[in-house]
């Protein structure tokens, strides 16, 4: 579909869904799970919201929340999970120009002072499941804030007293704080902008190819959660620019995932980490043959995984890079998509990207180093996050040189295809090589004993770092040397003889995000050694070149 420029009147997040609720009343807003987890096993029950329902609601919560008090700057900790009451407390705050905090309703107390304690928030509102959670937290920090029960609002509400930003919610305004993982420190307070939420949405449906959407008939499945930017900016607002429905799952259920997917007439589906992987070992179903599904959006898939997907489902997985400080993605939707690679997409429409070494200087074609990424013209950080929270000089580290740095390690092809390599902090250092940790989890994931895999570096002696495996297998696997050593010799026969595991160890789970992305940091406890653990095997005598000779 073509989507034409951000109307100039849309200031803020609230502007862009008050004009679709005005034009397309009727068309269904969001789609959401009904029933309990028992009632759903055998059967998909779900419950449609339309654009005017929806906006009535909105507008009943931003009458309460004006009333009581809530100005432009004032902080809201929200604490709702993948309901439909988290999008009208995100819109009735936003037309006022309310910071809102969206909490992951998995974290920890202490996780969760840490960041309503560092966003300053004024305001908490949660379920009456987790009054009582929230209540606690609040008080540790400060008994004088308060925390509502969004199923039964007073009128007014008790508002700490803020002093308003100068003049009405616009595009600079701060409409939500999202946090990072927080893998090497304390979580940083990403500050997300109107313009930010109004150009990720316009930029979802401009990408061209297979990612394509039509004005008010298709649906988005998002099994994500709304605290992150996926589900809660992106899929949000992409609904909102072209009077869609966002089918908002509340969680990644392999079982009934077609089946879901079917019932709710999704046309289009988001993915992400172990989804591709699972799904395609799983037993067949009728339901994955019957979908309307245009295209999967998501990133991570191994490319064994992504052909063996396409062959079995018949939909094409659009890989994209982004992060919550981009506000846009590199879609790889055109053709051809070079499936067999880990491409992701050209850059384009003015997103500018550069390859450099550690000096921010442009490495050559086809070399590996750092991805940065800017967008082209005076203002380079237009649409890009609005900065970490009270951390102007981790802002100016991150965009040093005029370039925004990911992190992450790429290479660009000829074509200018871009290529993804690992996270930066994932690449292991062993003897002077760069190894990739995806490449040698790619390799190991294609054998028939493993169900899920993940590559980290542990120290050695001899060679600075050694990588290992940390793999979960399928049902029935034997966890012993002889699985081990077939598991070594599958990936040994794919990859240069050093990139191969050193270590092999065998773990009845992986820890994961709520975006199912595996939490490396996690795998071990603290005071864990992992080569010493359990069912961990050596095979760094068997890692030599194939003249003998040992690395």
């Amino acid at each position: 579909m073509s989507v034409p420029k951000i109307p100039e009147s849309f200031k803020t997040a609230f502007d862009a869904f008050a004009a679709t609720a005005a034009a397309h009343p009727k068309n269904i807003f969001l789609c959401v799970p009904a029933g309990t987890d028992e009632e759903r096993k055998s059967r998909t029950i779900f419950t449609e919201i339309d654009y005017e329902t929806a906006f009535a609601r909105i507008l009943e919560l931003k009458a309460i929340f004006e009333g009581s008090g809530v100005v432009h700057g004032t902080r809201v900790a929200v604490l709702l999970g993948n309901r439909p009451e988290y999008f009208y407390t995100l819109l009735a705050l936003n037309a006022l120009g309310a910071w809102v905090l969206p909490v992951n309703p998995e974290s920890s107390a202490d996780e969760m002072l840490y960041q309503v304690a560092h966003a300053e928030v004024d305001l908490g509102i949660t379920t009456p499941f987790r009054l009582a959670d929230l209540t606690a937290v609040f008080n540790r920090h400060d008994p004088a804030l308060k925390v509502y029960d969004i199923e039964n609002l007073p009128r007014i509400l008790t508002v700490r007293a803020r002093t308003p930003h100068p003049g009405a919610p616009g595009r600079d305004s701060i409409a939500s704080v999202l946090y990072t993982s927080g893998t090497t420190g304390k979580p940083k307070g990403c500050l997300i902008s109107n313009e930010y939420f109004l150009n990720a949405g316009a930029w979802y449906l401009t990408r061209e190819g297979h990612q394509s959407l039509d004005f008010g008939v298709d649906r988005i499945f998002n099994p994500f959660p709304v605290y992150h930017m996926n589900a809660g900016v992106v899929s949000l607002m992409a609904v909102t620019f072209s009077a869609n429905c966002l089918v908002q799952w509340d969680r990644f259920h392999p079982k009934s995932w077609w089946r879901d997917v079917v019932a709710t007439g999704s046309t289009a589906v988001h993915y992400m980490g172990l989804i591709p992987p699972v799904l395609v070992k799983q037993e067949p179903v009728p339901e994955e043959k019957r979908h309307k599904v245009k295209f999967a959006f998501g990133a991570g898939v191994d490319p064994d995984i992504h052909v063996e997907w396409e062959k079995r489902f018949g939909i094409p997985l659009i890989e994209v890079f982004g992060m919550t400080e981009l506000g846009r993605t590199i879609s790889n939707s055109i053709d051809p998509r070079e499936i067999t690679t880990r491409a992701f997409g050209r850059a384009r429409d003015g997103f500018e990207v550069m390859i450099a070494d550690d000096n921010d200087q442009p490495l050559p074609v086809g070399t590996a180093g750092n991805l940065l990424v800017r967008l082209a013209g005076p203002n380079p950080r237009s649409g890009f996050f609005s900065g970490y929270l009270k951390e102007e000089a981790a802002t100016e580290a991150a965009w040093r040189n005029g370039w925004f740095h990911t992190g992450d390690i790429c290479r660009e092809g000829s074509n200018g295809m871009l290529y993804f390599v690992d996270r930066k902090k994932n690449i292991i250092r062993r003897s002077g090589e760069n190894i990739a940790a995806a490449e040698v989890e790619a390799a190991i994931a294609g054998h028939p004993s493993v169900h899920t895999v993940a590559c980290l570096p542990v120290p050695d002696a001899l060679r600075d770092e050694e990588v290992m495996a940390c793999i979960v297998l399928q049902p029935g696997a034997k966890a012993d040397q002889a699985t081990a050593a077939a598991i070594f010799d599958h990936s040994f026969a794919q990859l240069t003889y050093f990139k191969a595991p050193g270590w092999i160890v065998f773990r009845d789970k992986l820890p994961t995000t709520t975006t199912s992305k595996i939490q490396k940091n996690q795998i071990f406890r603290p005071d864990e050694e992992p080569t010493a653990t359990p069912l961990s095997f050596d095979f760094r005598d068997k890692k030599k070149r194939q003249a003998g000779l040992t690395a």
